[in-house]
């Protein structure tokens, strides 16, 4: 019985961990810390995002962020190493 409810609370705490692939956290007045706990890789047609927020490495931080705001108003940590991700950055600093 210890086998099976030691299983089930690992396989909670998997799918908890999926669920949060990729957000970010709530923003403070005062952003002392990273705002992404992981990363989106996988493709998100523009269409669908609607603002795109870049912040560099820094004190606060010493990973670069892209945090997407998509049109349903949710916010997404992207990948900033993925290509297409890339591609938008690139896009946007040219405009």
């Amino acid at each position: 019985m210890t086998g099976k409810a030691a299983a089930a609370v690992l396989a909670l705490l998997l799918i908890s961990a999926l669920g949060t692939e990729g957000t970010a956290l709530p923003r403070s007045a005062m952003e002392l810390r990273c705002q992404c706990v992981g990363t989106h890789s996988k493709f998100i047609h523009p269409k669908f995002i609607q603002n795109v927020n870049l912040t560099p490495s820094g004190p606060h931080c010493k990973n670069v962020e892209v945090i997407a705001t998509l049109t349903d108003g949710r916010e997404v940590c992207l990948e900033p190493t993925a290509p297409w991700v890339k591609l938008i950055i690139k896009t946007i600093l040219d405009k």
